[in-house]
């Protein structure tokens, strides 16, 4: 019978969680004042020496995400540290942070279909009257 989950993928859960509990507890007390930061995704190398983590910045603008993510990258050896004490593993992997937009690009793609689709609807409304008349 097959494993269910490879052995990157139960790493790269692990790695989520954890990471997640730091930015939220550990992180935030040093740094201070931050925006909403999520961590939507983690992938690890199959050789588990580098661990890409995607995150999402809410109520921010670009150059405050940038800032962020710059600030996230600073700070990797202290993350990676805090990390290396919950984890059991022979060697932790080096953490790569990147932003990630789908879910901030899927809003705004799902407003601008709630537009139209309200727009469509106004049009035929105001169609239907003129006909009518």
């Amino acid at each position: 019978m097959a494993r269910e989950f490879s052995r990157t993928d139960r790493v790269a859960q692990q790695v989520h969680k954890e990471v997640a509990s730091i930015l939220q507890n550990e992180y935030k007390h040093r740094v201070g004042d931050m925006p909403l930061i999520t961590v939507s995704d983690v992938d690890v190398s199959r050789d588990l020496a580098h661990a890409k983590i995607f995150v999402t910045i809410y109520n921010s603008t670009e150059e405050e995400s940038k800032a962020q993510i710059k600030q996230l990258a600073e700070y990797k050896k202290f993350i990676r540290s805090i990390l290396a004490k919950r984890i059991r593993m022979r060697s932790v992997p080096d953490l790569h942070f990147f932003e990630d937009k789908s879910i901030v690009e899927g809003m705004r793609i799902s407003n601008l279909v709630s537009q139209t689709i309200a727009s469509d609807e106004s049009k035929r409304d105001k169609d239907d009257s003129q006909e009518q008349e």
